[in-house]
Order: C-alpha cells, then sequence, then structure tokens
C-alpha cells in the first residue's frame, strides 16, 4: 500500500529528502506522493522514513492504492532496475 500526505501538512520539508525512491515532491498546496514510487520504503528500511520524521503525523496508508509488502518489493525492484 503507497502511503499519502493529508491536508494537515505543515509544508515543513522534512519527508521529502528522507524518501530514498524520490517518491515526495512539493504539489500545488502541500507535499504529495507518488504512488507509482511509494513503496513505504519497502527494500530499504524497515518502516517508512517519511512517517518517522513527519511532526504532525500526516502520512497515513493511502487506501485507494493497497499493495502487498510482495508487491512493494517487485515496485522497488522494478524501481532499482530503471536506475540501473
Amino acid at each position: 500500500m503507497a502511503l499519502m500526505i493529508t491536508d494537515e501538512c505543515i509544508n515543513c520539508d522534512v519527508c521529502e529528502p528522507e524518501c530514498p525512491n524520490g517518491a515526495i515532491s512539493q504539489g500545488d498546496e502541500i507535499y504529495e506522493i507518488d504512488p507509482n514510487l511509494c513503496t513505504e520504503c519497502v527494500g530499504h528500511y524497515d518502516e517508512p522514513q517519511c512517517v518517522l520524521v513527519c511532526p504532525v503525523e500526516c502520512i497515513p496508508k493511502d487506501p485507494t492504492h493497497v499493495e502487498s509488502k510482495d508487491e512493494l518489493m517487485d515496485k522497488y525492484n522494478i524501481i532499482q532496475a530503471s536506475l540501473g
């Protein structure tokens, strides 16, 4: 399951540099997460790094992008292959 950033985001800028896949970017009003790049840090870390650093806890799982750990690992492998 990809993550999402809710409108409680305060644009503090701490999540974007933590994302190993480059899935987080500044949107029109708040930061956004690209569900095609978000693996919840599977393949990189045990926990989503953006969630760990968010001071307002506005990064829940995105119910419109449900994925299993295996699917997230497959996505991670695809992303890594495209970089190499």
